[in-house]
Order: C-alpha cells, then sequence, then structure tokens
C-alpha cells in the first residue's frame, strides 16, 4: 500500500468484521521509529489460523481466497528493519479477554518507509462507517500527540449519532487542527 493509513484502515476493518466493540488504534513516533499498534475485543483467531494469517492465500473471506492486507504490512515493516507481530485469543478459549493485537515497528531511516499518508481521513472512515464501535485512537510523536476517543464524543453529543455528516466535519476538523498544533 501507499501509505500507511491504508494499512491502519484495513486491519481496523478486520476488527470490525470481528465484531469488536472497542478497537484501539495507537501510533507511536520516535525521531528513529513509528510502531503501529491497532488492538480489538473482537472474537479473536484460533491458534491454527492464526499461525498461517501471515500467508496471503489464509483468508477468512468467502468472495476470494486471498488476503493480502496483513502479508502486506508485515513486509512493509520488515523492509524497514523492523518488525511485526500479531497476537490473538479466540473468544472460545478465553470468553472474557478475547481478541487481537497488530503491532508493526518501522525504521524511519529506511529508504523503504512507507509515509503514513492521510490519516485524519482514515481516522473519520472508520467513525463513520462504524458509528457504534468505541474507536480509541492515540498517536503520540516527538512534538505532541493527537487522541480521540468516540466514547468521550458521544457523552457531548447526547444522542446525535457519530455518522451525522456535521459530526464527521467537526471530528475531521478537531484532528487537522490537532495534528497542526504537533508540526
Amino acid at each position: 500500500m501507499k501509505e500507511l493509513s491504508l494499512n491502519i484502515l484495513d486491519i481496523a476493518m478486520n476488527s470490525v468484521k470481528a465484531k469488536a466493540d472497542t478497537v484501539w488504534v495507537t501510533l507511536t513516533e520516535t525521531a528513529d521509529t513509528f510502531t503501529m499498534k491497532i488492538a480489538d475485543n473482537g472474537c479473536g483467531m484460533k491458534e491454527d489460523f492464526l499461525k498461517t494469517v501471515t500467508d496471503p492465500f489464509s483468508t477468512t473471506r468467502t468472495t476470494r481466497k486471498v488476503g493480502m492486507g496483513i502479508p502486506f504490512l508485515l513486509l512493509a515493516a520488515e523492509q524497514t528493519g523492523g518488525s511485526f507481530e500479531i497476537t490473538s485469543k479466540h473468544e472460545s478459549e478465553y470468553p472474557d479477554s478475547h481478541g487481537t493485537v497488530t503491532t508493526a515497528v518501522f525504521n524511519k531511516n529506511s529508504i523503504d518507509f512507507t509515509p503514513l499518508g492521510d490519516i485524519v481521513s482514515t481516522v473519520t472512515t472508520l467513525i463513520q462507517g462504524s458509528p457504534d464501535i468505541r474507536w480509541i485512537f492515540k498517536h503520540t510523536m516527538p512534538k505532541g500527540e493527537v487522541s480521540l476517543d468516540t466514547n468521550e464524543l458521544k457523552e457531548v453529543l447526547g444522542g446525535v449519532p457519530l455518522d451525522n455528516t456535521e459530526v464527521i466535519l467537526w471530528i475531521k476538523g478537531y484532528l487537522e487542527e490537532a495534528y497542526s498544533e504537533t508540526e
């Protein structure tokens, strides 16, 4: 993928399909590294599937037999000299603590480091597409932090849905302003 925000969108959509009601998207940047961590409390993966999840021919899709999101993320991280890890607990074995955590670490100094891209559009798309999920977004950078928790927004908005056009535009503006303060 041409930008990491598209990888984030892809992995977070896996969380939606896993019936998560909370998804954490945590980005941490230092001068030399970029770490992307996406965690959810969805149904999780069974151990046998987890062992093959980085294989492009291992997918839960029924429309096609290829799943490229996780293999592409693994490749993107490893090409920079970084790392990739995915852990998961399936709900059948862990009824009270199931879910999946995907972590990719990138070396920002590598010529192969993919830029983050339009993270504001990614976050607003996730919220608009799945407004009932609690999205907890946090991006820590050397010059500041941008964060958003949709539960806090829901409290302020009362009964106004998060996928309301005016709310989505406000979220977009809020994130853009927060990012401008970290430059």
